[in-house]
């Protein structure tokens, strides 16, 4: 064993149902330098735990029992994610929690509590929270240069209900195991929005299911009104093979525009010299363009998580979503089913 793997910080994974997992834990393997090394795995499904390429355990307690177990990354199907955070904080274990935090609110109420009182590191793996485009936009915003935010727009989307048959056999659209893929990942703009503004006053919703009776809430749209009167959508179709303009941002002095995203706008080569970050502020004479070093397709986006997660691992950043945070959007994402429920604004 290499000096660089002695010191390297060793997880243990719980889970592997989602497959950003496998992602993170690749990249870690690729990049020894990020000092993360991946010891042993748990899932209830034994290939899935063999998928990992490492020791199995064979339960949660058998896994946070081992002494070279220093940390855990949670990838299980959501309705188990109370659970094992409940477990893995009473052993003290440093905890990554995959998205979404939980399937209701009083599930989240026992995240946070069993974090709180272990005081456990915990962080929920949101990748848009490192996306070089999305910091920029954020820092942006934070300068103060653009005023008052008008209307801000968030399209997201994913192609998997028409391009992967498999998809609608999926643990990820069993509703007692993760809801839909509206709850699983309309979940990411939202938790942009958050990260950005904080928790708004109301929702109105639209959520429709125009495919595949199956694949329930694959196409919707949530508006989020908040204290200063900023109106903020979040557009999300599952359905949608290819796109463009992903964030728009109409403030007082200026506009921000984003493109490429996520899935759909990252799944074609762009036109020859196009921006996928410009903004323009007022008095000026042309866009202001800034090219970031980052991840342009989807996967490469979600991969490039490893690295941050591996600086919290080690103690060298604060999380990237507190437990806290993570149920505050959860109420966001469970508001936007009643507000298309029941056909009226739901206040938050």
């Amino acid at each position: 064993m290499s000096g660089a793997d002695q010191d390297a910080v060793g997880v243990g994974i719980l889970g592997l149902a989602h497959p950003h997992v496998g992602m993170y834990c690749a990249r870690w393997r690729q990049q020894p330098e990020l000092g993360v090394r991946v010891v042993a795995a748990w899932d209830r499904d034994a290939a899935r735990s063999a998928s990992a390429g490492v020791e199995t355990a064979a339960t949660p307690q058998a896994l946070l029992a081992r002494r070279d177990v220093q940390a855990v990354l949670i990838g299980a199907e959501t309705s188990r994610h109370a659970e094992l955070v409940e477990q893995a904080a009473a052993a003290g274990r440093p905890i990554v929690l995959q998205k979404p935090l939980a399937l209701t609110l009083a599930e989240a109420d026992r995240i946070v509590a069993a974090v709180r009182r272990a005081g456990a590191p915990f962080t929920l793996a949101w990748q848009m929270r490192a996306d070089p485009q999305n910091l920029k936009i954020k820092e942006l915003l934070a300068g103060g240069e653009f005023g008052r935010v008008f209307m801000v727009r968030r399209r997201h989307g994913l192609s998997l209900i028409l391009t992967s048959p498999e998809f609608r056999n999926s643990w990820h659209l069993k509703p007692e195991l993760n809801r839909d893929i509206w709850a699983d990942d309309a979940a990411h703009p939202i938790d942009f929005l958050y990260w950005l503004f904080g928790m708004p006053r109301s929702v109105t919703a639209e959520l429709g299911t125009l495919y595949d009776p199956i694949q329930p809430n694959d196409n919707g749209i949530a508006v989020f009104r908040y204290a200063d009167g900023m109106i903020a959508e979040v557009s999300c179709s599952f359905t949608c093979l290819a796109g463009e303009n992903t964030t728009e941002v109409i403030a007082e002095h200026g506009v921000i525009i984003q493109n490429y995203g996520d899935g759909p706008s990252s799944s074609l080569p762009p036109p020859p010299g196009a921006a996928a970050l410009k903004w323009y502020r007022r008095g000026g004479r042309s866009w202001s363009v800034e090219e970031l070093d980052g991840p342009r397709k989807q996967a490469e986006r979600i991969a490039h998580l490893a690295g941050p997660l591996a600086e919290f691992l080690r103690g060298r950043r604060p999380p990237l979503a507190t437990a806290e945070e993570g149920r505050d959007v959860l109420r966001m994402v469970l508001a936007c089913y009643e507000a298309n429920a029941q056909g009226r604004r739901v206040l938050l």
